[in-house]
């Protein structure tokens, strides 16, 4: 399922406009972006939590050359599905 597939189904389940389950779904992922940018967590209960993984510096190779080269720090969004979404992918 892509955004536009998305959208499509929330307007749908809630009788809404497709506009107004763009601006729905949309500010959804913002306001989980801009929370992220904090250093926050989002949790959604029964759904999962999403939170900012900080990477260490380090050192690498590039595979082509076989040179090392050092990689910068990073951060990134990373998921950690909760209890009931676990449980739901078990069920078939």
């Amino acid at each position: 399922m892509n955004k536009a597939q998305l959208i499509n189904a929330v307007a749908a389940k809630c009788g809404m406009s497709k506009k107004d389950a763009d601006a729905a779904v949309n500010t959804t992922f913002d306001t989980i972006i801009d929370t992220l940018r904090t250093g926050e967590k989002v949790q959604i209960v029964g759904f999962g939590c999403f939170e900012v993984r900080e990477r260490p510096a380090r050192n690498g190779r590039n595979p082509m050359t076989g040179m090392a080269i050092r990689i910068a720090e990073s951060r990134s969004a990373a998921f950690k599905p909760g209890k009931t979404l676990k449980e739901a992918m078990d069920e078939r």
